[in-house]
């Protein structure tokens, strides 16, 4: 239960200008450090992708292929949180690199950037918690909070949770392509239609690539092809779970809060930032941690500025907290096992009928 000071008008004012202050101070110091990092990390991910298919191509000899296996599903998720994730935001886009061009990066999971920057950047990001706004909440088949209508399906979330991670990529994929709203009768089918041809692409695409291009070559060099598609498939299962494990806690945890679509209305910059403060969930840990995160472990600072370098939030946060607590805000932290649990309770307990649930 979150224990917020509710401010004034003029509290509220003072509290968007400090951050706005925070964010322009840092905006004016970014250069080629932060230039020179991205480009590390794009040199990693190349290093963990490339170096695990190699260790592949040696079969099931346990030692090659589980280290091959394991640095494949690092360089995975290097790619999606730490790499793809931030660069789609635009947080390199004063580079001028294409590479690091936000709007046209395509990353390498299964859903289609494009799919991703909608979704994601412009709904979540904008309404960040508000009920009936930010399909995030729960993606339409979990309840995670008692303000969500309980419906008869929710009795089985467990079981959804369970294989929404080993298939969280998917899960992402096609969040956006609003099945719900087709299945109502809201939506045509001839209006999904283009959005269906894209996601089948990049599907084909990533599956060409995973489980049919690499052990054919495998074949063709000797190797072991099983040995290789088992390693791919395991890959993608470590950097599902651990997207989906990381996500999760970003705005579901116990101290999270969410919102109603009256409470936005007229919304100021200062209210903004309030919401995104009050919605979100950090993660504490070391740097290499943070990284491994995408620096979502500093989910607070990365809805407060979502077009900053994530290599900043750590610095940032000692401010932000700063900040929050002068103006008597929960500064929502703690161990990824800790706030995690609070996120398995609430898929346990709000799968009841709302007369049975309880905190």
């Amino acid at each position: 239960m979150r224990r917020d000071r509710e401010l004034s008008l003029d509290e509220m004012n003072a509290f968007g200008n400090e951050l706005d202050a925070l964010r322009q101070r840092t905006l004016a110091d970014l250069g080629e450090a932060d230039a020179r990092y991205i480009r590390r990390i794009r040199a990693a991910v190349r290093f963990c992708c490339w170096s695990g298919r190699g260790l592949l191509m040696l079969g099931w000899f346990p030692p090659t292929w589980l280290l091959g296996t394991l640095l494949l599903g690092l360089g995975k998720i290097l790619e999606n949180m730490e790499l793809g994730h931030n660069v789609m935001h635009g947080q390199y886009d004063w580079m001028n690199d294409p590479e690091f061009a936000g709007r046209s990066y395509e990353w390498d999971i299964a859903g289609p950037s494009d799919f991703w920057r909608h979704t994601h950047n412009h709904v979540h990001h904008t309404w960040t918690n508000v009920l009936g706004m930010d399909d995030d909440v729960g993606y339409g088949v979990v309840r995670l909070f008692p303000e969500q209508r309980w419906k008869p399906f929710y009795r089985w979330q467990p079981l959804w949770v369970t294989l929404q991670a080993l298939l969280f990529q998917y899960s992402v994929a096609i969040q956006h392509l609003r099945l719900d709203k087709v299945y109502k009768g809201k939506l045509s089918k001839a209006e999904v239609r283009p959005l269906m041809k894209q996601f089948n692409a990049k599907i084909l695409r990533q599956w060409g690539k995973d489980y049919l291009f690499f052990p054919l070559l495998a074949l063709l060099i000797g190797a072991n092809a099983v040995a290789v598609l088992a390693g791919n498939a395991v890959a993608n299962l470590i950097r599902n779970l651990w997207t989906f494990t990381v996500i999760f806690c970003g705005h579901f945890t116990e101290q999270a809060a969410v919102f109603s679509k009256e409470s936005v209305v007229g919304e100021s910059r200062g209210h903004w930032y309030l919401r995104q403060l009050r919605g979100s969930s950090n993660l504490n840990g070391g740097p290499l941690f943070h990284i491994m995160t995408g620096n979502l472990s500093h989910q607070i600072e990365h809805h407060l500025f979502p077009d900053l370098p994530a290599r900043r939030y750590a610095a940032m946060a000692v401010e932000v907290r700063e900040i929050a607590e002068r103006y008597g805000q929960v500064y929502n932290n703690g161990s990824l096992w800790s706030q995690f649990s609070t996120v398995l309770r609430r898929i346990w307990i709000y799968r009841r009928r709302p007369s049975l649930a309880s905190c």
